[in-house]
């Protein structure tokens, strides 16, 4: 059964206030995550002249858009909880729009690269395709996506306060295609443990 308005509304609103309710945690618990090899797979394959402008989707408290700035790039961050949109403004200096996922407003062709770690999972598979084509319309022609999701077996649902999809490589790849990215990479992480160990599904995609 598809989900209806009043349920994605509810989707949004309880996930959103989980983030609200818990932002100052959620900063102290992820302020040390080194993500450098998924900020690394997003650069390596923008291939415009720099500095280049970088949307930060779930940009959270700003840890990466200080990384972004501080590697010389024009970095944007979005994200739908008022108070980490408050954080990453103060920490960063960086722009930030609070915009939820499912109701986005982005410029169109006006990005280099878009940064998704850990975010694109609250999506809804039924509204999938509608928001990846929107981030597609916001990069520029060649611009790249990364993404970084918890992977699963297609399943989809509350996972305590939050609302979460989790994706295989095989639909993950099938719903990027029919938005019209091409998959330049894939890889697991954390780097270097066996499968089994490895929850994340990291993907980089080029805008067609």
């Amino acid at each position: 059964m598809p989900l209806t308005l009043d349920e994605l509304a509810q989707i949004s609103a309880l996930t959103l206030s989980h983030y609200q309710d818990s932002a100052e945690d959620f900063r102290a618990g992820t302020r040390d995550h080194d993500v450098s090899q998924n900020i690394a797979a997003l650069l390596r394959h923008i291939e415009a002249p720099r500095p280049w402008r970088i949307l930060d989707l779930g940009c959270g408290p700003g840890r990466d858009l200080r990384t972004f700035s501080a590697l010389g790039h024009q970095a944007v961050g979005l994200d739908g909880c008022a108070e980490f949109v408050e954080m990453a403004r103060t920490d960063s200096g960086c722009e930030v729009w609070q915009q939820n996922f499912l109701a986005l407003d982005l410029p169109e062709a006006q990005f280099d690269g878009i940064f998704a770690n850990a975010s694109l999972f609250h999506v809804p598979d039924q509204e999938l395709p509608r928001v990846l084509g929107q981030l597609h319309a916001a990069l520029k022609t060649g611009g790249v996506l990364f993404s970084s999701n918890p992977r699963g077996d297609n399943q989809e649902g509350w996972n305590g306060p939050r609302y979460g999809s989790y994706h295989d490589l095989e639909r993950w790849r099938a719903r990027l295609v029919a938005a019209g990215f091409v998959e330049l990479e894939h890889y697991y992480r954390p780097d270097g443990l066996p499968r089994e160990q490895q929850p994340w599904l990291a993907s980089v995609w080029r805008a067609r």
